[in-house]
């Protein structure tokens, strides 16, 4: 690409993180009323997001009251909940049981969604976990 080209590029990238970032702060926030929906997970992807599109959204997310102190504790090395690892492992082994059993035909692929289900159970199970009733 010429470089015309990437800053056309570009112009899309910041509003994309904005609206990548805010589909996962909804689904976070979600999780704050429903049991079963993990909750810091799509925060720090929200954040991370944000991070890459808006300083202004992300400096928001890291000092509000309902969020700040979750994505606080994580970025301190202090782990998640206990409740959301089990949660985020449980919706993530929905989520590829469905996709690897129902959905998907090709056997590379399943065994694909298999290997990465795998290791972000092997990431998720390896984070501390913070002594919590909230998720």
């Amino acid at each position: 690409m010429d470089q015309p080209e990437l800053q056309r590029a570009g112009l899309w990238a910041k509003p994309l993180w904005n609206l990548a970032g805010t589909a996962c702060l909804a689904v976070g926030a979600l999780g704050l009323v429903l049991p079963v929906l993990p909750t810091t997970p799509f925060l720090l992807l929200a954040a991370g997001c944000y991070l890459r599109g808006s300083a202004r959204m992300h400096r928001w997310m890291m000092t509000n009251r309902l969020f700040g102190a979750r994505l606080a504790a994580y970025r301190a090395g202090q782990g998640v909940p206990a409740r959301t690892k089990v949660a985020a492992i449980a919706s993530l082994w929905l989520g590829i049981g469905i996709s690897a059993g129902l959905l998907v035909e090709t056997p590379a692929i399943r065994i694909m969604l298999l290997a990465i289900g795998a290791a972000v159970t092997v990431h998720l199970v390896m984070l501390p976990a913070m002594r919590s009733t909230s998720g």
